[in-house]
């Protein structure tokens, strides 16, 4: 019989539908728990997290970091799947900042 792995619950995370793409989410807010990771991971901490973004309470923060933890290879997957669409935004042409007005470039206008 396989032994199922027991995830423990989270309760400052969750996922909504129309949400961040259905991504667990800091509960309450559009704050993703892949970005605490992404932080975590250029070797931010807790508390340089929290000086970065007043919005969050430690709570959320570390409980951001746990649900990482607890769930780390599909972050990890969410994580690489945020980085392959920038470089692809990277290359389009569309995406592009004008040299002069620091906007956006929208084809054809």
């Amino acid at each position: 019989m396989k032994e199922r792995k027991k995830r423990a619950a989270h309760p400052y995370i969750e996922r909504k539908r129309g949400v961040c793409g259905g991504r667990p989410v800091i509960k309450g807010t559009r704050f993703p728990v892949s970005s605490v990771a992404i932080h975590y991971h250029r070797g931010l901490t807790a508390e340089d997290i929290l000086h970065d973004f007043p919005q969050l309470t430690p709570t959320q923060v570390y409980g951001a970091l746990a649900y990482y933890f607890d769930h780390q290879e599909e972050i990890d997957a969410d994580i690489e799947q945020i980085r392959l669409q920038e470089r692809r935004m990277d290359q389009d042409p569309s995406f592009q900042l004008s040299r002069h007005d620091k906007t956006h470039s929208v084809p054809g206008s």
